[in-house]
């Protein structure tokens, strides 16, 4: 779907503003609203590693505090700061988020805009920990 490599070119294009003078893995992430709206986030590194935060939940908490609720597609591309991006897959952290804020039939788009693999995050994360657990 056009649609969908856009997203993940868009992803790639987000990358190029990571932050990862630690690391040096740079991660961009584009997400896709059912309002056809799009929101990039990028990896930002701090010194106090725990302060840093994840391309995908940049992206998807820009969108959230825009009033957007309802989430299509993300896209999530990965790698070496100067090389290509590639398959990467969201950390716990963010699957979590993305379970809480986007759903199990969210789609997931890993990979670059030359090849990417869609997978649900259901798929990536089943048994997730949701609010019918707090009942």
């Amino acid at each position: 779907m056009e649609d969908l490599k856009f997203l993940m070119e868009t992803a790639e294009e987000a990358r190029k503003l990571a932050y990862c003078p630690y690391s040096h893995f740079s991660v961009g992430a584009a997400v896709l609203t059912k309002s056809n709206k799009m929101y990039i986030g990028c990896n930002i590194e701090n010194a106090s590693f725990g302060a840093g935060i994840c391309a995908e939940r940049t992206a998807i908490f820009k969108a959230f505090s825009e009033g957007e609720r309802e989430f299509e597609a993300i896209a999530i591309t990965g790698g070496k700061e100067g090389e290509d991006g590639h398959f990467c897959a969201p950390c716990g952290i963010c699957r979590q988020v993305l379970s809480e804020l986007g759903g199990d039939d969210l789609k997931v788009l890993l990979g670059s805009a030359e090849q990417y693999e869609t997978y649900t995050l259901g798929s990536l994360f089943p048994f997730a920990f949701t609010k019918n657990n707090l009942s």
